[in-house]
């Protein structure tokens, strides 16, 4: 059953932990404004996902680091320190999309109901199976970025590195990343802090 859910209110874009890094976002913003189009169109897309832990009714831990791993990871590029400092593209990887593929997997299963909501799980199947999904998403999404980098360095700017052995690394790196995240999803306190979708409870009291 897909559950529907009302657009996150502009009270909840910027109350607790979360709320306070999309504030930072729009600071970001504001500041990418000035450095140059491409900065801009980098932050705005980060602001835009800085919304989407909301929708997705990802716990108040996960809706800050999710939040501040994008903004960490754009300032990286923004200020070329993935070029100066040889180790912390593969770190972002494994970190961020760690962050992303959970709140994509909290976001299909409060969206769509396609997939079992973490705080539904029950036996060992199922929990391999939420795993599986991130691992999957966080591939799918790092496949996703990396034909990014292959079109900016393209079409946009040539200074953005690609090249064979840093997008495997990059893609390893996701991969371990995700995996990490589907386990922190089928733990009992991740699980715990997972807000059901509106109406969830209340469906399940008029079925007892």
């Amino acid at each position: 059953m897909a559950y529907t859910t009302t657009a996150p209110s502009l009270r909840g874009l910027v109350t607790g932990p979360g709320g306070a890094v999309r504030v930072v976002g729009v600071v970001c913003l504001l500041v990418a404004l000035v450095r140059g189009p491409v900065d801009t169109a980098l932050f705005a897309l980060v602001l835009a996902g800085l919304v989407v832990p909301l929708a997705a009714g990802a716990p108040r831990g996960l809706d800050a680091a999710y939040g501040i791993g994008l903004l960490a990871a754009a300032w990286c590029g923004a200020l070329d320190l993935y070029q100066a400092v040889a180790w912390l593209d593969v770190v972002m990887h494994l970190v961020v999309t760690g962050l992303v593929a959970a709140v994509a997997y909290l976001l299909l299963a409060r969206r769509t109901g396609v997939v079992v909501a973490p705080r539904r799980v029950t036996s060992r199947a199922e929990r391999a199976g939420v795993v599986v999904v991130t691992v999957g998403l966080g591939l799918a999404l790092s496949v996703a970025w990396e034909v990014g980098e292959y079109l900016g360095n393209a079409y946009i700017d040539p200074e953005i590195y690609v090249g064979y052995e840093d997008t495997v690394g990059d893609l390893v790196a996701g991969g371990l990343g995700s995996a990490v995240a589907g386990l922190w999803l089928t733990a009992g306190r991740a699980r715990a802090a997972v807000t059901p979708p509106a109406g969830a409870s209340r469906g399940a009291r008029s079925r007892t």
